[in-house]
């Protein structure tokens, strides 16, 4: 392949979905030889202190890590092309049996712990997790002592390994599929491989998935982004580049890597590069155990995921909780490790009696009015669509259809509009929201629509929910009106998806109708609290740890037209009790 050095980047030309393109891969960190050990945990970065892309000298050994767990150090695996990745294998020691393998998969660094003085993850008290594990992922300290061996692995180009870092393409699936056979055929494995680890490890375990690696028998994605262009890069349309420049920015290598920042800014609509970084999910027919937070940007994604992936063995966990903490709960780990066991160990323990679908139903700061309430599907069967029409004359929210033409306006960055409605039932709202806004730009040719679905008491008074002790803003959706021509085979009733193939610029004085999905959410309103669609040019959060942020493009004022011709509403999923719904199918005593 021709090769093109730009500064710290290269471009090469490679195949996607068959058609050639140029593929940018910047510069990876390089690792440092005999590099003595230095305390993350005291950086004022609060995700260097998880250890992100540190890389060790390499050392090829076996040791005793802990009583009991042997490690075989930087093992060397070779590709269907020849290139050779490392791993390190942490096993039980006995070697009178053979043992199932967990495998983390990603290029996060496969023994940060090694310069940490302690893991710091944020919302998991000091000591929970070991420092033998990779940053997302399963600790060896845990699943070791439970019949486990867990294999890190530093996938192509992060670490040690050769080549560039190709972050979910068909390059990276590959990899995935010949190292599961590679691991299923070592001596200690008893055949069967299966995969953990949560946000960007999980993100992978779905593509490699859907390869079908005979030996593959199970993943346990724990939230995951997966259309990476749509959910991340381009959410609603809107670039927000800043996250993943910080990602890229923290691989430790010997060659490139993918940079999806570049890539977005060269490809900027929906084509071939980004297709390939989506998995074929119906191709999925291993069991899955997926978890989704409610407060997290993996939360579309996880659930989409396990939407269309065509398992007949698929849980789904729908929690409050931020991922990390969701993770090493000990609760949480014992319901994976049942799945584990009857999958990778075949012991017929009950699990497939979990229910399909469990539900955390948000009420207020910390608390919740349901907690894992079982379901059998998601979208609830029970689910009854409502729509809640928006007044501009008086900033409320209705049930009926507005008779008259209004309109309220609001500085494009520096404004803000709020519609409010209260209930006057206890209600509860689980799924997918999408609001339908007739919108004018005064001033210019764009706009970028920042929506927040909150809950206000009976005077107003905003009530968040808490997220690692922060309020969090409420269910999201964003939208740049000139990306608003939808996905017809994408879209459903209940959620509306962007193509992302072209921009439909505004005339002057145009009004357009937009359709903005709303992530899936499940909160419960006490009669007389009030639900409130917040509208803005920004995404209004304060003080959230991670770097994330939005390139919009406003000027001038953003005008919303309701009422009339101009029906602007907000589609929710409005959930009556089972008792309700029973009665209401029909099944009354006699």
């Amino acid at each position: 392949m021709a090769e093109c050095p730009k500064g710290e980047y290269v471009v090469k030309k490679e195949v996607f979905g068959g058609e050639e393109l140029e593929a940018i891969y910047r510069v990876a960190r390089k690792p440092v030889a005999n590099q003595e050990e230095i305390d993350l945990a005291t950086s004022d970065d609060p995700m260097a202190r998880m250890g992100q892309g540190f890389c060790p000298a390499f050392n090829q050994c076996v040791y005793e890590a802990a009583p009991g767990i042997l490690c075989e150090q930087d093992v060397p695996v070779k590709m269907r092309d020849g290139a050779t990745i490392y791993c390190d294998i942490f096993r039980p020691k006995d070697e009178s049996r053979t043992y199932p393998a967990i495998v983390s998969w990603s290029w996060f660094g496969k023994r940060p712990g090694d310069g940490m003085s302690e893991w710091q993850i944020m919302g998991v008290p000091p000591h929970t997790v070991s420092k033998l594990a990779k940053f997302e992922s399963p600790d060896p300290m845990y699943w070791c002592y439970q019949g486990y061996a867990v294999a890190n692995v530093d996938v192509r180009g992060a670490g040690h390994s050769e080549g560039d870092v190709h972050m979910f393409t068909h390059q990276d699936r590959e990899d995935g599929y010949d190292f599961v056979e590679w691991l299923a055929v070592q001596h200690w494995c008893n055949g069967k491989v299966g995969m953990s680890g949560n946000s960007g490890v999980a993100m992978h375990q779905w593509g490699i998935a859907a390869m079908q690696p005979p030996h593959l028998a199970c993943i346990a994605p724990w939230e995951c982004t997966t259309d990476l262009f749509r959910e991340s890069l381009y959410e609603g349309g809107i670039p927000a580049l800043s996250f993943n420049e910080f990602i890229a920015a923290q691989v430790t290598g010997t060659g490139g890597v993918d940079d999806q920042v570049a890539m977005a800014r060269k490809y900027p609509f929906m084509n071939a590069y980004w297709q390939d970084k989506i998995a074929d999910w119906a191709s999925v027919k291993i069991p899955v155990y997926q978890t989704a937070g409610w407060s997290h940007f993996h939360l579309p994604g996880s659930i989409n995921a396990w939407r269309r992936c065509k398992s007949r063995r698929k849980w789904l966990r729908i929690h409050r909780d931020f991922e990390w903490p969701d993770t090493y709960t000990p609760e949480n780990l014992e319901d994976l490790k049942r799945f584990y066991d009857r999958y990778l160990k075949d012991i017929h323990n009950g699990w497939e009696m979990t229910p399909k679908v469990r539900v955390d139903v948000m009420d207020a700061f910390d608390l919740d009015h349901a907690d894992r309430r079982p379901e059998t599907s998601f979208p609830l069967e029970r689910t009854q669509y409502k729509k809640l029409y928006l007044n501009a004359a008086d900033t409320s929210l209705q049930t009926t259809p507005v008779e008259n033409e209004s309109q309220i306006s609001y500085d494009g960055n520096t404004g803000k509009v709020e519609f409010d409605m209260a209930f006057d039932e206890d209600t509860e709202l689980t799924g997918y929201m999408y609001l339908r806004l007739y919108v004018e730009a005064d001033g210019h040719d764009d706009m970028d629509l920042f929506v927040n679905i909150q809950k206000a008491d009976a005077s107003g008074r905003w009530i968040p929910w808490f997220t690692l002790n922060e309020p969090h803003p409420g269910a999201w959706g964003k939208m740049r009106v000139s990306r608003r021509e939808l996905d017809e085979k994408l879209s459903t009733k209940f959620c509306p998806v962007l193509a992302q193939k072209r921009e439909l610029k505004l005339s002057k004085g145009e009004i357009v109708p937009v359709d903005i999905a709303i992530v899936p959410s499940s909160r419960f309103w006490h009669k007389g609290e009030r639900i409130r669609v917040q509208i803005a040019g920004r995404y209004i959060r304060e003080g959230w740890f991670e770097p994330l942020a939005w390139d919009t493009d406003n000027h001038g004022n953003h005008i919303i037209h309701t009422g009339g011709q101009y029906e602007s509403f907000l589609q929710v999923p409005m959930i009556p009790t089972k008792y309700d719904y029973y009665m209401d199918m029909g099944f009354e005593s006699n």
